[in-house]
């Protein structure tokens, strides 16, 4: 029995180390998946997806650092709504309809959509920028019903 207990608070104390490193690991690798596109499309595009790439730059490295998370990471999202709902729809759509050849994680924009999602309704971290201004969260949690009413 006791083997147990000690199991269970190792893997407690496991789980509580994790917390911070969370929110940190999913900021840096979409934030840096961001950062790379958007180069990308700065370099071999213009006019049309400057804003687009100045936002993937901008929002990437906003996320990297933890700073604005909330509101970057729902600006980069509708990029990826956008993404999904034009270039991507015919495969989003035999995605979810079973009839295409990719199935919904081989789509990059939904890939990139869930932990933007993620960090819209959790934020930065303790870890961050927004944590260390004070900025837990935009909007607080009593005050999200009369937001969505």
């Amino acid at each position: 029995m006791k083997i147990i207990e000690w199991a269970t608070a190792l893997f407690s104390a496991v789980v509580v180390a994790m917390k911070p490193l969370a929110p940190l690991l999913t900021r840096l690798v979409i934030g840096h998946a961001f950062v790379q596109t958007g180069i990308g499309k700065w370099q071999n595009f213009h006019d049309t997806v400057d804003f687009f790439a100045s936002l993937e730059v901008v929002g990437g490295a906003a996320l990297i650092v933890g700073i604005g998370t909330n509101l970057f990471a729902a600006l980069l999202s509708s990029t990826m709504v956008v993404a999904i709902l034009t270039a991507d729809r015919a495969n989003f759509i035999g995605a979810l309809t079973g009839s295409g050849e990719q199935a919904l994680i081989d789509i990059l924009p939904v890939m990139f959509l869930m932990p933007l999602t993620w960090l819209i309704a959790f934020g930065a971290g303790p870890i961050s920028i927004d944590h260390l201004l004070g900025k837990h969260a935009t909007v607080p949690a009593r005050q999200a019903h009369k937001v969505l009413a």
